[in-house]
Formats: structure tokens, sequence, C-alpha cells
């Protein structure tokens, strides 16, 4: 079985030598705005239905903000349990301004669906108002509310009208649910083509669709049905048209699924202006169906040492929650040092097949199930030894948590031993086959990197002398990684024949944008020298700007960076001639550090300053590939920037400059100008990480790369 290989990251100078952010976000607005009282009546307090459509991301952290009429009255008291239909981390009141806080993911062209179900009172004259809604990566859209007489909308709201019917009151399970009979009030009748809108207690208890032939109003089936949040919107059809009643039937094969907790809820059904509360119906966590799907699972690891590299395989069964193509399942292990900053799919087995995408984030990593993924509630999980997840640093039990569709388990306690059980690690993959055990004698100070031509804009051959690997290669397998910076021009394939390793022509070569990954023909032993030509006729070019740019060198079998090495473009070249290295005359060129430098190396969770070394809450690492990201803490300790944070925002100040930030944006605010940043602000174990190069550009830093100790050096 072959073995599946890791892409490393980008080069970390090219990270460094990323073009400053200056460009202005184009402006977006929220579309298709709809708010509605549940009590249109003037001074009565009321429900607010807010519904819309992003144009933007809006990624947990964000705000959404819903702006009253000076003339509504607005609660400062109302909370996040005020505010059904999404997941909610805070809410706070300015003046008629509810800004909300959101606690998950929305994509662009989703439709978001809540409600304020307290705080709101209605002005106190009838009259049409405005309702204003932004976020925080959208201007805002206004809808108009009509408010009428208090005595015109005494029925607005009828409560405890009708039952609810499930099939089972089990917490979790699948269900077919009847709701009503529902009187209409008034003289009010259906109407064919009219929307009646039911909000269910929690947008867990929907599927991400319904079919029409699933749901029969008034024993008729739907016309239509469509999905928002919480709120089910299903057209009338012409067999319901003129009925003073309501009577709604979900099927089983609806996918509506009971709360998941045991607790007593009630359904909103509204129609015409009006909404019915239903009564209170109970779900009991006690004998659900789902009883026979354990809510535990075992994990089986290849070693148990403390802080050894090992796989974990595990199956779980998530009842009645399914992982379909394209859905999401969440890893969460006990701590984020298990998980490497980089993160390759194929890594990641579901049901036999890799993952789509894997992305980490602290100590969870989300895996996309893909494409093909046939729907299923029972999950084979497999993180190879590949992955480089390792094992928790000190001796004890521990546990893993699974999520599928919010549905979150919990393994049995393993146990992880004082030291690793297998020094030298067997391959998963191929159990006769060892692992190598990474040779850390080995030596790159003097490997080189040189060009054949070092013109702008011109084909270039590359010649790297690696000195020794600190893990052998198995060839067809195992892969050298050559990356490039911006500016280089990689073409999207190269010829095996136009790359050789030690004299021989390579098996294999994969591009995968600046990165070209070469597949030796012959077994490469460790601590050996391994030299790899790149002949001018692969067509990799030179950038068209005259600079001194760093090359990278990783393999397939070692974590992190071999060497690398700066080569001069349009300029004499440092490498262009060989160099006997001497005690007087290093191999590499001398890079100048002032001594008022702050440095740090990726993935190391320290900083050094005036010859001292002080430690970083989380190590620095490069993110989609060419950002460097540092947390908000080396800005304060190791540049002396006043600087504050939280979970939420940052502010980095220097004078009266301030640069701003919020977790979870790509959007920052240098002064009052808004700045599109290359990848988000994330939050790692509570610390706020931040693109250095926004900072370092803003505030009259500079940023540099010594070669020699791969360390990122910063100074003003």
């Amino acid at each position: 079985m072959e073995k599946s290989k890791k892409a490393l990251p980008i080069v970390l100078a090219s990270a460094l030598a990323a073009t400053p952010f200056v460009a202005v976000p184009q402006a977006y607005a929220v579309e298709k705005l709809d708010v509605s009282a549940d009590n249109d009546g003037a001074g009565k307090e009321s429900d607010y239905d807010i519904k819309f459509t992003l144009e933007e991301d809006l990624s947990s952290g964000d705000t959404i903000t819903v702006d009253f009429d000076d003339d509504f009255d607005v609660d400062d008291k109302i909370s996040k349990k005020d505010i059904s239909g999404i997941d909610v981390k805070k809410v706070e009141v300015d003046d008629n301004e509810v800004i909300i806080t959101v606690d998950e993911d929305f994509d662009s062209g989703d439709k978001i669906s809540f409600t304020i179900k307290s705080g709101i009172t209605n002005p106190d004259d009838k009259g049409t108002y405005d309702v204003s809604v932004e976020t925080e990566n959208e201007s805002s859209d206004t809808d108009e509310v009509e408010i009428k007489k208090s005595s015109s909308s005494s029925s607005s709201k009828s409560k405890n009208d009708y039952s609810v019917t499930l099939s089972s009151k089990a917490a979790g399970e699948k269900v077919s649910l009847k709701l009503g009979k529902i009187s209409l009030s008034g003289s009010d009748e259906l109407e064919t083509n009219s929307t009646i809108t039911v909000t269910f207690p929690e947008k867990g208890m929907l599927p991400s669709s319904i079919d029409e032939d699933d749901v029969k109003v008034n024993g008729t089936t739907a016309k239509s049905v469509s999905i928002s949040g919480s709120s089910v919107d299903i057209k009338i059809p012409s067999g319901a048209d003129s009925d003073d009643y309501i009577t709604l039937e979900f099927d089983k094969s609806a996918g509506i699924e009971n709360p998941s907790s045991g607790d007593k809820y009630v359904f909103k059904v509204k129609y015409d202006g009006t909404t019915y509360e239903s009564d209170e119906f109970e779900i009991t966590k006690n004998g659900s169906s789902n009883s026979s799907a354990s809510d535990s699972f075992t994990v089986n690891l290849s070693d148990p040492g403390a802080g050894a590299r090992t796989s974990y395989t595990f199956d779980a069964d998530f009842g009645s929650k399914e992982l379909k193509e394209d859905g999401e399942l969440i890893l969460e292990f006990p701590s984020s040092d298990m998980v490497p900053g980089i993160l390759t799919a194929s890594d990641f087995l579901l049901n036999g097949k890799s993952a789509k995408k894997a992305t980490a984030i602290g100590n969870k990593i989300a895996l996309v199930a893909p494409t093909g993924f046939k729907a299923t509630s029972k999950v084979k999980v497999e993180v190879t030894y590949g992955a480089w997840i390792s094992n928790p640093k000190s001796a004890g039990s521990y546990t893993l948590k699974a999520t599928v569709s919010g549905r979150t388990l919990e393994s049995k306690s393993f146990s992880i031993g004082g030291s690793s059980v297998n020094p030298t690690p067997t391959n998963p993959t191929n159990p006769t086959n060892p692992v190598p055990v990474p040779n850390t004698t080995t030596n790159n100070s003097t490997a080189t990197i040189a060009l054949t031509q070092n013109a702008l804009g011109k084909q270039t051959g590359v010649n790297v002398a690696i000195k020794g690997l600190g893990v052998g290669l198995q060839k067809q397998r195992d892969f050298v990684e050559i990356v490039f910076p911006v500016g280089y021009k990689v073409p999207a394939y190269i010829a095996p024949a136009n790359i050789s390793v030690n004299g021989v022509g390579a098996n294999f070569v994969a591009v995968r944008g600046q990165n070209v990954l070469i597949y030796p023909s012959q077994d490469i032993p460790a601590a050996t020298n391994a030299n790899v030509v790149i002949n001018p006729a692969a067509n990799i070019v030179n950038p068209a700007v005259k600079n001194t740019y760093s090359i990278s060198v990783f393999t397939s079998e070692e974590r992190g960076l071999l060497f690398a090495r700066a080569v001069g473009v349009g300029m004499p070249s440092p490498q262009t001639k060989p160099v006997t290295p001497t005690p007087q005359q290093p191999q590499q060129p001398s890079t100048v550090i002032p001594t008022n430098s702050a440095s740090f190396k990726v993935n190391t969770a320290n900083f050094t300053l005036h010859g001292k070394t002080y430690p970083l809450s989380v190590a620095p690492y490069i993110a989609d590939g060419n950002t460097t990201m540092v947390p908000a803490q080396f800005f304060k300790e190791a540049l002396a920037l006043t600087t504050q944070w939280n979970n939420t925002n940052v502010a980095v100040i220097s004078g009266t400059k301030v640069v701003k930030f919020t977790v979870g944006s790509k959007t920052a605010k240098v002064g009052k100008t808004e700045v599109q940043l290359p990848t988000p602000v994330v939050l790692k174990n509570g610390m706020p990480m931040i693109p250095i190069r926004t900072v370092t550009d803003n505030l009259g830093y500079k940023v540099g790369w010594d070669a020699k100790t791969s360390s990122v050096f910063v100074h003003k």
C-alpha cells in the first residue's frame, strides 16, 4: 500500500516578502432583509424575527447589529438567552442598537434567521418605522415595520392554542411531527401560495433541506418548503385554500430530530402577521432509541508512549446524525500541542477515504468528508502516522471527542505511558517496514542552493546540495520538496527527465503552487548527501524584481524546514561561486542583525531579545502557505508596544498610531482606514494570532530573515 504524503509549507522567507496589505475591501451589504413583529400593536412588547442573506462570510466572533428606529424602546438588559435561531457568544445594547456576537461560522450566500424574543417595545404611535441590519463585514439594509393601533393587534399572538404530537419523545431521535389543529384568529383564511412559518425550538432539529412531499398542510402536500436557521417556510397548496385552520404534518422521512437535551419546548407557527404558540412538550433524555448507538468509542494507538508520534484509529456511531458528502467531522484532542500546525487531508481517512480537507484550530481538527462519501452515522476514523499527531507529553488517562452535525461523542479513556514503547515505530501502512527515526546529528550548515542563471525574468536551473538527511528516503515513495518564494514562476507540470537526484532521473515530479516535489528513483540512506539538479528546461523563471530571495528545502519524512538559502536575482549571487568553509570564512553569507532585534522561529514557542530567550504562549506558524502569524503577546513583550487583547479584539499601539484586529475577521483597521488581511485573525489557546506584516509595515518596523539560524528578526 502506497504511503500517503505530506505537502509541506511554502518558504517562510516568501511569507515575509509578501506585499503590504493596503487594499480597502469592496463594500457589501446584507440582502433580502425581512423584519417582522409578532405583535404589531403600538406600545406593545413584541418578538422580532430577522431574516437576511449574507454577501460576505461571517465568522465566529463577528457581529450582527440590529438598529431599531429611535421611537422603539430597546431594553439594555437583552442577553444571549433572548436570541434564538443562531448560536450567540454575547449580546450588547448601545442606545437602540442590538449588537450580537455570533458563535458559529456562516458562508456567503447563507440565509440567516433569528428572533429577538424579548426587550423590544413598539413605538407608542401607529405608523411605519425603520429597522436596519448590518454585519461586521457588510453595510446595512433597511426594512419597514408597520405599527398599528394597539386594539388592532390584540390577537396578534395566541398562546397555548394547539398540541404537539411526536412519534417519540426521546432526545435526539428522528421523528414524525404533527402541529395543530390551529384555529386562525378573526376572519383569517389560508390563501394559496401564502407562507406559513414554523419556528422550531432548536435549529439542530432541522436537516439542511426538507422535500415538500414530506410536509402536509391540512392533509394536502405543501407547495414548497424552505429552511432558514431554525425556521421552516411552507407555501400553502391549493388544497388548503380558504381553510380557517392549520394542521401541519411532517413525515419521519423529513429528517426532523428531537432536541438533544431533555427539557420542555414550544413551537411557533406564524401566518398573516399572527404567531400561534404551542402547548409545551417535553423531551426525555432516557429511553432514546439512540441507546443502541454507543456514546463512547475505543481509541487504538500505534504507540501509547508519552510524547510519541502515533496513529489514532476508532469507530464511532453518531446515531441519528449522519456524516454526509462535504459534511464536517471535528476531532478534539486533549491538548493543542498534540496537533501540528500543518495538516494534509490525505493523512486522515473517513471510512477508508481520504478527507477532502483538514484544518487545525487549537486542539481541534475539522475534517471535510470527500466527494462521493456515502452518508452514514457509523464512521471509521483513521489518523495515520504521517499526520504527525503526537501523544500528550505527560503520562495519564485521556479521552478524544468527535462531533458530527452537533452531536459530540467522547471516547473511552486511553492510557499514555511514561515513555514510547516503540523506539522505532512501525509504519501503519506497511507493518513490516519500520519508519526510520530522525538522525538529529545531521548538519546541513554547509548545504548550498545555486542558480545557473540569475538574470531577471529568465529561465534558470537550480542545483541543491543536501549534505545529509536526518531520515532516509525510499525510492518512488518519499520526496524532496523545493519551495520557491513568491516572484518565481513555477510551471504546473515538470517532466521527470528535467530533474535528477544524485545523477539519476527523478521517478516522478509533482508541482503544488510554488512547491516542487521530487520523488527519487533510488533509495537515499539517512546521513548521506543528496544532490538535486533542476535543469533550465524545467521552465522555472526568475522573479522580475531585483532582490535576494530565499529558497527552502524539505523532505516528506522530516518535520519542518531542512534548510533555506538566499539567492541573488538581478545581482551577483552569494552562491554563484563555491566557497570552501573555514573557521575564518563561513559558508553562509553573513546577515547583519541589529542588536535591538527580537527574533523567533516558526513552530517554536519563544523569542530571543538581547541574547535572552523568553516564552510565548503559542508558537508562531505559517498560515495559508505564505503568511507568518505571531501571538499578540509578541508585540507587547518582544517589541515593547502597547498591546491590548481579549478573545474578540486586539489593539497594537505605537505613539498615535493604532492597528486594530477582530478575531475571526480578515479586515483590520489602521487608524480609520480598513485594510484587508491575507488570512483571518484566529484564537489559539486564548491568544489571538496576528499576521506580523500588518503590524510591522504599518508601525515602521522592519522584518528580516536569518538563513543561518532559520529565524525571523524584527527591529525598528
